[in-house]
């Protein structure tokens, strides 16, 4: 069994978002302090880090389901939309932020296009997980 679905989840996010930031791989879009994560979300993220956590996750849950696409990564990151007397229903996470995120983790060179398949981790993204979960597993 994989290293990095032994690990607490919570964890290795946490570790490869601080990784993230501190190596300046990805950077959060002008817009991305105002901008909601999905029709389901009433506010914008608290945290001034999101971007960098929604990063990791998208890289872990790549790492997890293997190639993936945007659609079915908005399926993931969806939510339960409240719609006031009528009752709740499922709707989709933001396609716009994870397509960016996507993006930059491609140009960082984390993750690659798998024909119409998705993307999968490159060597380099593989690598970053398991060393990340190697490290909290230890300690």
């Amino acid at each position: 069994m994989s290293l990095v679905l032994a690990v607490d989840p919570e964890k290795l996010i946490k570790k490869v978002a601080a990784y993230l930031k501190e190596m300046q791989l990805v950077k959060p879009p002008p817009w991305a302090a105002f901008v909601k994560t999905g029709v389901h979300k009433e506010r914008p993220p608290a945290d001034p880090d999101w971007w960098y956590v929604r990063c990791a996750a998208i890289l872990r849950k790549i790492y997890i389901k293997g190639p993936i696409g945007v659609s079915r990564l908005r399926t993931l990151f969806g939510g339960r939309h409240r719609r006031g007397f009528r009752p709740p229903v499922f709707a989709k996470g933001s396609g716009s932020v994870i397509r960016k995120a996507l993006q930059q983790l491609e140009a960082a060179g984390l993750l690659r296009k798998d024909g119409k398949k998705g993307r999968t981790l490159t060597a380099k993204g593989r690598e970053l997980l398991e060393e990340a979960a190697k490290v909290i597993s230890k300690g």
